[in-house]
């Protein structure tokens, strides 16, 4: 009998630490939907670091039904019925199998609660990366993120972290939807020297989720979740699809939803005296973002300003840089010159949407 309740044990600490097998999607109990029992729990807070199946909990973490009250705040859960919220120094940890050496992207959904300056450490020893959510997109709450990494073993233990130290620690940020992609990073072609012209590598878009996903700043190409863009900028861009937005040209685009604060770039090398022709599609989402828009194009020390007048139900045109490259490497780099929000709830915000980006030397054309 004795015999017995050790193999049990060691059957059980063997799942325990088992990494689960990865497959582009939600991660094992990525919505949360699967809870800790009552006897694992005080109020909403979790006590047993186990008791979420497939997750590991560190410090103050807390199982949030949709529609909870907080004093004055009815907290909503954007999909399903349960989200965690993450307290003091609080973190949520998943082992995933994944091939050494090949890239990843992080997708989940975060909402702020009481707290002004929040922001969450997502990890994958050794990379990390802070994700500032005091910038609010949508006006549900809820905003989906995007994070990458390259994998350098043959698992990834994933981390998200708070590290916040407010005086409540239910003040804390809202966890859910968490789910991950594997990357393939293009290269240039003959047909285009920028890599990921077309947006159509990314981060995972969860389905009947009509918000998009934020590519956050100062995300460097290395590590970005839009593979060969880099987002150089104070605030994020905005990564969409054509199941819930226009797109101009295939399946995938970037929406600039703050302005001069929302700036996509990419470094390219060139032929100083070569003459380039960069063309690209400006347009709208079909997401009630109306008005006048102006994108600015950047080629080096060149530059174009294209005005495109938005009815907010989709379109789009094309433009055209042609330059002449003054050194090996030149920046190309996108912004919306003015920022804008949808004509439907007035807090959203929104803006222009760039697409089919392509390079190509003169003699090419």
């Amino acid at each position: 009998m004795k015999e017995m309740g050790v193999v049990v044990f060691l059957l059980l600490h063997s799942i325990f630490y088992t990494a689960f097998c990865f497959k582009d999607g939600l991660l094992p109990n990525g919505d949360f939907e699967l809870g800790p029992r009552h006897t694992d729990m005080k109020g909403t807070q979790v006590m047993n670091k186990t008791a979420i199946p497939s997750w590991e909990l560190s410090g103050f973490v807390e199982y949030i039904p949709s529609g909870h009250k907080q004093g004055d705040m009815i907290l909503v859960v954007p999909k399903g019925a349960f989200a965690v919220r993450l307290g003091n120094e609080a973190s949520i940890k998943q082992k995933i199998n994944v091939k050494k050496g090949s890239y990843y992207s992080i997708t989940f959904s975060a909402a702020r609660t009481c707290a002004q300056d929040e922001q969450l450490n997502v990890s994958v020893a050794p990379h990390h990366g802070v994700m500032p959510i005091q910038t609010v997109y949508s006006s549900s709450g809820w905003d989906l993120y995007s994070w990458a990494f390259k994998a350098q073993s043959d698992y990834a233990e994933i981390v998200i972290h708070n590290p916040g130290v407010e005086e409540d620690p239910a003040c804390g940020p809202l966890i859910d939807g968490v789910a991950m992609r594997a990357l393939f990073p293009p290269r240039p072609t003959n047909k285009n020297i920028l890599k990921n012209g077309g947006f159509e590598e990314g981060p995972w878009v969860l389905p009947n989720t009509s918000s998009g996903v934020l590519i956050p700043p100062n995300a460097v190409d290395d590590h970005s979740p839009l593979p060969g863009w880099m987002v150089e900028s104070l605030k994020a861009v905005k990564y969409i699809d054509s199941d819930h937005f226009s797109v101009p040209q295939g399946r995938r685009a970037v929406e600039l939803v703050a302005g001069k604060e929302s700036a996509v770039a990419q470094v390219v090398r060139t032929a100083p005296g070569k003459i380039y022709v960069l063309s690209f599609a400006v347009g709208d989402a079909s997401n009630a973002c109306a008005g006048s828009m102006i994108v600015e194009a950047f080629a080096g020390k060149d530059t174009l300003k294209v005005p495109y007048e938005s009815r907010g139900k989709g379109g789009f045109k094309r433009a055209s840089l042609k330059f002449v490259a003054v050194s090996e490497r030149t920046r190309i780099m996108f912004y919306s010159t003015f920022y804008a929000m949808r004509n439907d709830d007035f807090s959203s915000l929104c803006g222009p949407v760039i697409d089919d980006v392509k390079l190509l030397s003169a003699r090419r054309m």
